[in-house]
């Protein structure tokens, strides 16, 4: 019996599931965590065997909880099931340490074949991010990212700037603090040399982020 724990601040998110999941042969849903530091939490005492974890959560940051369960807990296996599909989310679970990727609308076949595929120690994504890692790996070697004097942290960072996301909102999907958010924005507007977020967010599309 594969154990799940399922990490969602959406109650009807982690009811819907549980009863997606309640016929699936083989698999149980033993644990539910409303934070990600819930979710750090419970793992240690729960012990599940994979864990399917959103990214936005309030608190810790569904990436931080990530890692924070795969460096404590290696044995325990997760999935990131989120509604953000962009690059840079699929890219942050992944670096977390993340065993698999979904986006939330998955069928009950993808999301069952996935939760049994990491039990099994394997990697696996959902069609829309494994055709886009494809893309990406079979795409021809690759000129300079754009703005070599970014960190890729602050990279990351103005990227999802540049798609309108605030700071908070940042902080959220990629578990930091709104404080660390904000300094990094700071450092991003200097080196880029613009007086404000509008200026640099223009810079970014222009460069194709």
């Amino acid at each position: 019996m594969i154990r799940i724990m399922v990490a969602d601040d959406h109650a009807g998110f982690r009811a819907g599931l549980r009863a997606l999941l309640a016929t699936a042969e083989g698999m149980e849903i033993t644990a539910e965590a409303a934070t990600g530091e819930q979710a750090v939490a419970l793992v240690t005492s729960v012990q599940p065997d994979v864990v399917l974890m959103d990214l936005a959560m309030p608190g810790m940051g569904g990436v931080a909880a990530i890692e924070r369960i795969v460096r404590d807990h290696p044995h325990v296996r997760v999935i990131a099931l989120t509604m953000a599909g962009d690059d840079a989310s699929v890219a942050a679970a992944i670096r977390a340490g993340a065993r698999g990727y979904l986006v939330k609308g998955a069928r009950k076949a993808e999301i069952v074949r996935a939760v049994q595929a990491v039990a099994d120690g394997e990697a696996i994504f959902g069609a829309a991010v494994a055709a886009r890692l494809a893309a990406h790996f079979a795409a021809p070697e690759r000129a300079a990212p754009p703005f070599p004097e970014l960190t890729p942290r602050e990279r990351e960072i103005l990227t999802l700037m540049a798609a309108r996301l605030s700071n908070q909102q940042i902080a959220d999907r990629l578990g930091l603090s709104q404080k660390t958010v904000r300094n990094h924005v700071s450092l991003i507007l200097g080196k880029l040399r613009v007086a404000d977020r509008a200026e640099a967010i223009a810079l970014a599309r222009e460069a194709g982020l």
